[in-house]
Parts: structure tokens; sequence; C-alpha cells
């Protein structure tokens, strides 16, 4: 008998399945969480500003902890808080950089900067559509100039004017839908000056 007894009492005791998720729960939350407040979002792409290079109902995944290191960069797509409507976020890409001067003709984007006094026109490959232009625009030191990629059927800074960097929440780093155009830094274009 007091082996029988010793047995009984050695049996490890399983937990409840309750406490179980209980503490699954937990865990996820601790992890989940702060990912999701300060590192990166989920976003669905709505509207066709950003066509080709977005669709209506891309799902993408947006980096939100990069700018806090670097500055953000001309031809990075971003996601931010409407200017004129904070609880509404756009996605755009950055054309201008803080103290630049950019005079837009048409589909022609001329920069001034103190790199080129002289400016430059910006090559953009992923522009499909002419639009019909013509402005001039002074970035102040804590401004982007930002455009859709469909320039003749995007909202952007042609008519709201250029974006504090405060309002940038992070720059699209992984689309996920749809699946034939997964990818990272999707839209993602580096300029040479």
């Amino acid at each position: 008998m007091e082996e029988s007894y010793v047995e009984e009492n050695n049996v490890k005791r399983k937990d409840h399945p309750f406490w179980e998720l209980l503490q699954f729960a937990i865990i996820a939350l601790l992890i989940v969480v702060p990912i999701r407040a300060f590192v990166a979002q989920p976003f669905i792409v709505s509207g066709s500003s950003m066509y080709p290079t977005f669709e209506d109902g891309n799902y993408l995944i947006v980096d939100e902890i990069s700018y806090r290191f670097e500055k953000p960069a001309r031809g990075d797509v971003i996601i931010f808080r409407f200017p004129k409507d904070r609880k509404k976020f756009f996605i755009k890409r950055i054309i201008g950089l803080p103290g630049e001067s950019l005079e837009i003709k048409n589909s022609s984007i001329t920069i001034v900067n103190k790199d080129n006094p002289g400016g430059f026109i910006l090559n953009e490959p992923y522009i499909k559509n002419v639009s019909y232009n013509y402005e001039s625009v002074k970035l102040n030191q804590d401004e982007y100039f930002l455009m859709g990629d469909n320039r003749g059927a995007s909202s952007d800074s042609r008519s709201w004017g250029n974006v504090k960097k405060n309002l940038i929440i992070g720059r699209a780093f992984i689309r996920l839908l749809p699946l034939n155009e997964i990818g990272l830094r999707p839209g993602g274009y580096e300029f040479v000056e």
C-alpha cells in the first residue's frame, strides 16, 4: 500500500484549461501590445491615389520605429495623419524634403536644395499618368511634400499643403495582400540626385 500512496502523490497536477488559456492570453498581450503600439501596425489601402503601386484593399504592415532613428527619405511611401482631420490616415510618397523648394509643371518636378542650388528634375519611373499642375512650393524645416502615384486622381500636398513630421506614422514595410505581391518595402524607391 505504501508504494501506491507515493505514486499518487508524485503524479503531476494538470492545470485547468481556463488557467492555461489565461496564461497564454497574458503572455500574448505582453508581447503583441507593445509591438502594435510602438513598432508596427496593419494598414489597409483604401482608394486609388497610389495606383498602380498600391491598389484598393492592399494589406500593409507599417514600420513605426525606423523614423525614430533616421529621417524620412525622398521616395519613401509613408502613412500619416491627414492634416485636416487627424483621425484619418493617408498613404502617399515623399517628394519634397524639409527646407527644399519645388516647382511643379505638369508631370515634371524640379527640386532645389542646398546640394543642388540650380535644381534637378525628379525622375519618377513609377508614375504612369500625366497630371496638369503649375505651382511652386517652399518647405519649412519640419515639413514634407507628399504626392500620390496616381497624380491625376490623388488628393495630396498639392490640395491640402505640406505635412509636418509629427504627423508621420511610419513607412510601408511589408505588403501582405494580395499574396502574389508580398514583399518588403513595397513601392519604395531610392532617388539619385
